[in-house]
């Protein structure tokens, strides 16, 4: 089957489900009423609950869920062929994430704008609340500790050693950082409409990528350019900095101006494919890849964010929930903004698979499992494959490489400045729970959440590589649980929203059926991994954390007992 047509196809499907599927969710399921009061407005203070336009917070929700997970899990997945893949991204998107991240958002609103975890307190019971809590704090600690590594080996001049760097991509973020917060002051303090803000801060944005190329190391030279370590350290008092700040003073515009450049890159790109005479160079379905895991359930785990994410229902219930003005915008926000995920989870999924010149150039890549699994070189994958379709439009492989990887960065950039904000919430909450003093400052419980990123960026623990004990930071060496953990979290999240609705008496088979599946593929998955882990620190940290999921499992059974039938 030609690319172009998975291409109609999948956008056949995303239009019927937005259309059919999510209005159902919104009128027969949750009764989305325009008229309810939400949180924005009930506790409004103008730091983290402020009433926002729809057409910006779907760009800041949008930017938030959508970081490098949705292009790194495709560009793994694809070592079982293009067709699983494309399959999960879109019907996984349309019938599980989709629905996980609106019902989490809609609930989080309905509960005063409280993340998830604390939710569950009132939905299940406080020891639920603890556990979830645990699970969310190790999985977005560990998720950024990730980030903020692979973002310092992008900003540097080699990705690793023979393989260049995009610090062409560093001015642009820097120039997008300062637009975004003269934005922020312009629209919230001064009354500027959208528009004309939207206009000018966009075209600022996009000659600042020419400036990059340009000025890729802005005038310093190579031995002057600041190491990945240093980066690191830059991006970690960012992600501080935009802890702190009111959400309107650099995240919401930010986010917004995020949106129009990847709306840009997916719309160029997509052309680009189906004008440019693209054919798949991986075959459709490869069952037995050299040392690669069974494709079921691992597909499911591996892709995660591209269809479905426990992450996304964090910020759902993080920080969407306390900035949506009408119940009614649910809909286009949670739904409709996971959508725009799977759209760049599908990119990523064809740009592993048509945008690789030959398949003798396919199967060099994903020969066999091992050669896929270092983070910098699926993102390269990414931007490379990407980059043939910006170039079928007539742009220079130049311009095309420099768009897409300020695209990744950039998305990498506000899932880390989003998730830092998550993490001092749930900081907040777990300080609350166990009265840990300082912990109700968003100073200090933001200083923590960065201390906690620092030390799986930083942190180095010995790893057994092909019989050698080799150092590695611990983010990296426990990354493989980060797709179990978002996916256990996932199942949990869509639990609690199966128990919210059969406590109102409204029908919820809608998050039951995704829920049961979900859970199923996970503790499937993280048997398996747990019983070929050889190594102490994944052994111990993945099987305190299958424990900890079966306990909200426990006590989700326990809660559904109690529920009305």
């Amino acid at each position: 089957m030609p690319p172009v047509v998975v291409v109609l196809c999948a956008f056949a499907a995303y239009f019927v489900g937005y259309r059919v599927y999510a209005r159902f969710l919104a009128t027969r399921v949750f009764h989305l009423d325009p008229a309810a009061q939400t949180p924005s407005h009930a506790l409004q203070d103008d730091v983290d609950y402020v009433p926002t336009r729809p057409s910006v917070l779907f760009g800041h929700h949008f930017a938030s869920i959508t970081g490098l997970a949705p292009m790194l899990g495709p560009a793994v997945a694809v070592i079982w062929g293009w067709l699983p893949a494309v399959c999960w991204v879109v019907l996984g998107a349309l019938f599980v994430g989709c629905v996980h991240d609106f019902s989490a958002l809609v609930v989080s609103v309905r509960h005063q704008g409280l993340s998830i975890g604390e939710v569950s307190r009132d939905v299940i019971g406080p020891r639920a609340r603890t556990l979830l809590h645990l699970i969310i704090f190790f999985g977005v600690a560990l998720a950024m500790g990730v980030f903020v590594y692979v973002i310092s080996r992008l900003f540097a001049l080699e990705l690793a050693p023979g393989s260049p760097g995009y610090p062409q991509a560093v001015l642009p973020s820097v120039v997008l950082m300062v637009v975004a917060m003269i934005a922020g002051v312009l629209m919230h303090k001064k009354g500027v409409k959208l528009l004309p803000v939207a206009v000018v801060g966009f075209s600022i944005e996009l000659a600042s990528i020419g400036l990059g190329m340009q000025f890729p190391t802005m005038g310093l030279s190579a031995s002057a350019w600041p190491l990945p370590a240093t980066w690191t350290w830059i991006l970690l008092a960012y992600a501080f900095a935009a802890s702190v700040m009111p959400v309107w003073a650099l995240l919401q515009s930010r986010d917004f101006l995020n949106g129009l450049l990847l709306y840009l890159g997916l719309g160029l790109a997509y052309v680009g494919l189906m004008v440019g005479g693209h054919e798949f160079a991986a075959p459709a379905v490869r069952l037995d890849p050299e040392g690669a895991p069974s494709m079921v359930p691992f597909v499911f785990i591996v892709i995660a964010c591209g269809a479905a994410s426990g992450f996304h229902g964090l910020v759902s219930s993080g920080t969407t929930a306390k900035q949506l003005d009408k119940e009614t915008h649910a809909k286009p926000i949670g739904y409709g903004a996971m959508i725009g995920e799977s759209l760049l989870g599908l990119l990523a999924t064809l740009a592993c698979t048509a945008g690789i010149a030959s398949p003798e150039q396919w199967h060099g890549i994903y020969h066999d499992w091992a050669s896929v699994q270092a983070l910098p070189k699926k993102i390269d994958t990414f931007i490379q494959g990407t980059t043939a379709f910006l170039t079928s439009l007539g742009l220079s492989p130049e311009v095309s490489s420099a768009l897409i990887a300020m695209v990744v960065v950039s998305f990498a950039l506000t899932t880390l400045d989003s998730a830092t904000r998550l993490l001092r919430f749930n900081v907040e909450e777990i300080g609350a729970t166990f009265k840990i003093p300082g912990t109700q400052n968003r100073y200090v419980a933001s200083a923590a959440a960065c201390g906690v990123i620092a030390l799986f960026a930083f942190y180095e623990v010995q790893v057994d590589v092909g019989g050698q004990s080799i150092a590695r930071p611990a983010g990296l060496a426990l990354w493989q649980l980060f797709g179990t953990t978002n996916q256990l979290l996932a199942s949990l999240t869509l639990i609690v929203v199966t128990i919210y609705l059969r406590k109102k008496g409204w029908p919820s088979w809608p998050a039951a059926i995704p829920a049961v599946g979900m859970m199923a593929s996970t503790l499937a998955a993280m048997t398996v991994n747990l019983s070929k882990m050889t190594d102490p620190l994944l052994l111990g940290v993945g099987g305190l954390l299958l424990l900890l999921g079966l306990g909200v499992l426990v006590e989700a059974v326990l809660a559904l007992r109690r529920a009305p039938a």
